[in-house]
């Protein structure tokens, strides 16, 4: 048999991802019909059901469609407990590319001659995921590398699931109409599309090593340029075990590894409003240190959130606000981020999520960061208490700077409720805002990022 052309190969890529686009079109089209069905004779009590259905009609594919699946199971609301249940389950590891594909991947990313600038490059990846795969190498002198190499047609994949989204988002609006999700859909849509750009995230962990670099407990690998591309990046290779191997370890270590977690998420928004939008359990490792758990290593920088600093301000105020019950203050907060029409009720839907996040950080004792939660489960009741008193108050656009802000604090929370660590919360947190200066962190901002070549962002 005849082997294809490059014009035939293409035609055969070109027709297998629009057999996909439409079998995702297909599968959530037919949840969506069923939903209006239901709708249409009253049926009740089907969110479970839909729930699995729309589960079950995703399972089946691969790639950023996983991605943002599991993006809106960990955004507090952004779809019903239900289906965040279900969507929590999906898997987002992708069938890695053979050792021919990485070859011909690796030669568009860095010439034919691409093996040569390597002193190994193993065959096997390390870590396959939703839009790339990782492979350990070794550059020229030795060092140990993990080269991330993104899949092919990632970008048309990727506007192809957005559009999906839309559709989730259009029958949220159309059926349970109390959060207004059209900011939430376009901040997931650019923060999706940056995690394709390899030289931008190259960029934001060389921004990281710049904001983290005098703290001990949290390692920011080193990017190797001349091995990456706007779709291949190349990194230290960071040695470390999974986060949940030590949930058995002494409460000191546990502690320990959640001081650094807290300080890797909060003293980069706090000093330079930055902040990293995944805390994703496969996001970090923990390195050792004279034989003993010592801290974190930071692994994944593509969904890194930057935020004006008047927004920062706005969660220092909301803060200090509830610290010291001033309304005015509160009211304020909520402003500056952008809530519109705001009226008694409203913010006391609002509160019923602040008063949930900022909770540990008002209460000076050493303590957990929630007791008898699961870490599955934590957020979800708070989250429904707020959306069934906005069901009565009518639509509510939440800001689109909200949207990774409180993903990451839910995913932090999960984090240290893993660990069962005990820790003076409230100190550490007024330790991130102390001084506290919306004008000082504008400099900061200004400054790191034209050191990294994010100046405008």
């Amino acid at each position: 048999m005849a082997a294809d052309t490059p014009d035939d190969s293409e035609r055969n890529r070109f027709s297998a991802r629009a057999a996909r686009y439409a079998k995702v079109g297909t599968r959530v089209g037919g949840v969506a019909a069923r939903m209006a069905g239901q709708r249409l004779v009253g049926a009740q009590d089907t969110r479970a059901g839909n729930a699995l259905a729309l589960a079950s009609a995703l399972g089946g594919l691969k790639g950023p469609i996983m991605k943002v699946a599991q993006l809106l199971a960990t955004i507090p609301d952004a779809v019903p407990p239900e289906y965040a249940s279900e969507l929590m389950k999906l898997q987002s590891q992708a069938p890695p590319m053979g050792w021919a594909f990485v070859k011909r991947r690796m030669s568009a990313e860095l010439g034919a001659d691409w093996q040569t600038k390597f002193k190994s490059f193993e065959h096997q990846p390390a870590a396959a995921a939703s839009l790339g795969q990782v492979h350990r190498a070794e550059a020229l002198d030795g060092t140990a590398l993990a080269c991330k190499l993104q899949y092919p047609d990632m970008q048309s994949a990727v506007e192809a699931d957005l559009k999906q989204l839309g559709l989730l988002f259009a029958l949220r609006k159309r059926f349970d109409p109390a959060i207004d999700t059209d900011e939430i859909a376009i901040e997931i849509a650019a923060r999706l599309r940056e995690e394709l750009d390899y030289a931008r995230e190259a960029r934001h962990v060389a921004l990281y090593r710049h904001m983290l670099k005098d703290e001990p407990l949290i390692r920011v690998p080193k990017v190797w340029p001349e091995l990456s591309s706007g779709r291949l990046l190349s990194m230290d290779w960071m040695d470390g075990t999974r986060m949940l191997s030590h949930k058995e370890d002494s409460l000191e270590i546990r502690n320990r590894l959640a001081t650094a977690m807290f300080t890797a998420w909060w003293f980069p928004f706090s000093r330079f409003g930055v902040i990293h939008g995944d805390p994703h359990l496969g996001n970090y490792s923990v390195f050792a240190a004279s034989g003993a758990p010592a801290g974190i290593n930071l692994l994944d920088y593509g969904c890194i959130r930057i935020f004006p600093p008047r927004f920062v301000a706005g969660v220092v105020d909301l803060y200090r606000g509830l610290l010291e019950g001033e309304e005015a203050r509160v009211v304020h907060a909520y402003e500056t981020w952008g809530f519109r029409g705001l009226t008694r009720e409203l913010i006391d839907a609002l509160n019923i999520w602040a008063r949930f996040i900022y909770g540990p950080l008002l209460d000076d004792r050493v303590r957990s960061i929630a007791d008898g939660v699961k870490p599955s489960d934590y957020g979800r009741r708070q989250a429904f208490q707020v959306h069934q008193a906005l069901k009565r108050l009518g639509p509510v656009q939440v800001p689109r700077e909200f949207v990774f802000m409180d993903r990451a604090a839910v995913g932090l929370g999960a984090v240290f409720l893993h660990l069962a660590a005990e820790l003076n919360f409230y100190r550490l947190f007024n330790e991130a805002i102390e001084n506290f200066s919306a004008a000082e962190v504008a400099s900061r901002q200004d400054a790191a990022l034209g050191a990294v070549g994010l100046a405008g962002h």
